[in-house]
């Protein structure tokens, strides 16, 4: 609550009043700052929908208050001043488990990574061992930042299966199968003590591509990873999409052959058991030795081997065939493709176009963009940030700027 010393009725922060308008401008314009990382006067002003004028006094204020630090740039040819948050108001800290690795990242408030690290991860291992792994991994590279622990606002954390959005446990997963019905943003913030978010890895690589890579500038996309598993994080008017039970996006569930391969959910003919690395790789597997993995067989077809071209195009039909079916649904403009697969560029892009022109509406597929994702095995570590920065609140952080003598201009 903010107080002034000229009386109890000047105290209360009532709807409506000068001092409460003002502290809601103050956050619309730290939101903005704080999701975009670094944003012109100008940029803010049309992004908030504040005047100019407005605008400025704010960042004034907030520079003043060492919540946001303001240095000159150029736009369009202008002289313009850049905004961002000071790089004394926190840090964020990204974790991923994946199929068979775990990834750290330490960042700031400005979308700076000030220090990252990935080592190998027994896909065996107990989530006791992995998450005593990654506080290991956390407390090294907090340690390299020479920033005090003080200073970490939140943790994002990235799982390879579906949360329940009620019980924040993991549900069935044959990738991690000795976490099934664990809560990890629990395990992990009684080992970090402060707050953990929790999402799959496929929303944290929508989120990292979304905020760093090629799916800038654009408010409506679907990010696809094909791995171990095919799953999609979907983006919708610049927000992630979950679903009520926190499963939206399950893409590699979506039939192609009633009488296809039984599937590890039961059903037969999902776009998985034709794309996922499981089903793909044993078809190489005879001829390029048992220990071929995904990243090789891409390698390969980069490098003209007729037998991994034909699996690369195989696989971009299919996964087309889930995209033409977002298509129809979503809409999207722009179409991500994830994970080690997107190294393939257009021996995959090239099929997947091929299927959503095929298969989906033509007005739809005419808006559509098929990209590579930009950040590679980084994208759902960089989300993992991402997701801290979205869910993080603004009252802290004004907590310098909000002080008795505020003045009330708005």
């Amino acid at each position: 609550m903010l107080e002034k010393t000229v009386g109890v009725s000047e105290s209360m922060e009532t709807p409506g009043s000068q001092t409460s308008l003002h502290r809601a401008n103050l956050e619309r314009v730290v939101r903005a700052v704080r999701m975009a990382g670094s944003l012109t006067q100008a940029e803010i002003a049309r992004g908030t929908g504040l005047s100019a004028a407005t605008v400025s006094n704010i960042v004034r204020e907030l520079k003043d208050g060492g919540t946001v630090e303001v240095t000159p740039t150029s736009a369009g040819g202008r002289r313009a001043r850049s905004v961002s948050l000071s790089g004394d108001a926190g840090i964020v800290i990204g974790v991923d488990f994946g199929h068979t690795h775990l990834r750290v990242a330490v960042g700031n408030l400005a979308h700076q990574v000030l220090a990252e690290e990935s080592e190998p991860l027994d896909v065996d291992a107990s989530s006791a061992q992995g998450f005593g792994r990654a506080q290991a991994l956390v407390d090294r590279l907090i340690g390299a930042t020479g920033i005090g622990r003080d200073k970490v606002i939140g943790v994002g954390l990235g799982v390879p299966g579906p949360i329940d959005v009620e019980s924040g446990t993991l549900g069935s997963t044959s990738i991690l199968p000795g976490w099934r019905g664990i809560n990890p943003g629990d395990e992990l913030a009684a080992r970090l003590g402060v707050p953990v978010y929790v999402d799959n890895d496929a929303n944290l690589g929508a989120l990292g591509e979304l905020v760093w890579g090629s799916g800038r500038g654009v408010k409506d996309l679907a990010y696809i990873k094909v791995a171990s598993g095919v799953g999609a994080g979907l983006v919708i008017d610049g927000s992630i999409y979950r679903g009520p039970g926190g499963t939206a996006g399950e893409i590699g569930h979506i039939t192609l052959d009633e009488s296809g391969p039984v599937c590890r959910c039961g059903n037969r003919g999902c776009l998985e058991t034709f794309a996922a690395a499981r089903y793909v790789l044993p078809l190489l597997r005879p001829s390029h030795g048992a220990d071929l993995s995904m990243e090789r067989m891409v390698q390969l077809a980069r490098e003209g081997d007729p037998g991994c071209r034909r699996v690369v195009g195989d696989i971009g039909r299919h996964v087309g065939s889930g995209v033409a079916n977002l298509c129809n649904l979503l809409n999207p403009s722009r179409v991500v493709l994830g994970g080690s697969l997107a190294e393939a560029g257009e021996l995959v892009l090239g099929p997947i176009r091929d299927s959503v022109s095929r298969y989906s509406i033509p007005s739809a597929a005419r808006q559509l963009s098929v990209l590579p994702g930009a950040l590679g095995a980084r994208a759902e570590v960089l989300g993992a940030l991402a997701l801290v920065l979205s869910e993080m609140g603004d009252s802290s952080l004004l907590e310098s700027t909000l002080s008795p003598a505020t003045p009330a201009f708005t």
